[in-house]
């Protein structure tokens, strides 16, 4: 995600009630936010009925009716880290409810976020173990939220959370081992 000054004076702007700035901003980041959704619907079948076009509109439309202080861009992805992720798991559950476990979508994310080789899971199955490391540590939920879902870099994350590269190192390897785990079950005890 590149660093673009910008985008903070656009938001600070659009959150004044400059109407022009929300128009000047829609460009700067919307193909950033469709980068993301992009990555996220890698390795899905091409007739997937949700697209990542999909996903950021929806997504923007949320943004753009929320009244938040905007900080910064940095601060700006991390919610919208956040919108992403609610309109995958909308989606999910509607289409859970509508085919009873039929065909609920499946996210693929690649071993520079989660570590070791792609892992394809379903966003529900995504979501509870979100929501299981939640009630272990929020923090670390809450950091991968915003690595997962708006690919926020170690810089990025440390301007939003305030905290150093190293202890965001630290979180994100336990929470990349802990959501392995959780979503793959623990390896297999060697046989004697």
């Amino acid at each position: 995600m590149s660093t673009n000054p910008a985008v903070t004076e656009l938001l600070h702007l659009w959150r004044a009630g400059d109407k022009q700035a929300l128009n000047a901003l829609t460009p700067l980041i919307y193909d950033e936010l469709h980068g993301l959704a992009v990555r996220l619907f890698r390795g899905e079948r091409g007739n997937h009925t949700l697209q990542p076009t999909a996903v950021v509109n929806e997504a923007f439309v949320r943004l753009s009716d929320a009244d938040v202080a905007w900080q910064d861009r940095a601060h700006f992805f991390a919610l919208a880290a956040r919108m992403m992720r609610r309109v995958l798991i909308d989606y999910a559950n509607a289409r859970l409810a509508q085919k009873r476990g039929g065909d609920g979508i499946q996210v693929t994310f690649n071993e520079e976020v989660l570590g070791g080789d792609s892992l394809h899971l379903g966003m529900l199955d995504l979501e509870r173990a979100m929501s299981e490391l939640a009630e272990l540590d929020e923090r670390k939920a809450e950091v991968m939220e915003m690595r997962l879902f708006a690919g926020l870099n170690y810089d990025e994350l440390s301007e939003v959370t305030g905290l150093s590269t190293s202890t965001l190192d630290r979180e994100i390897r336990f929470s990349k081992a802990w959501l392995s785990t959780r979503l793959n079950g623990p390896a297999p005890a060697p046989e004697p």
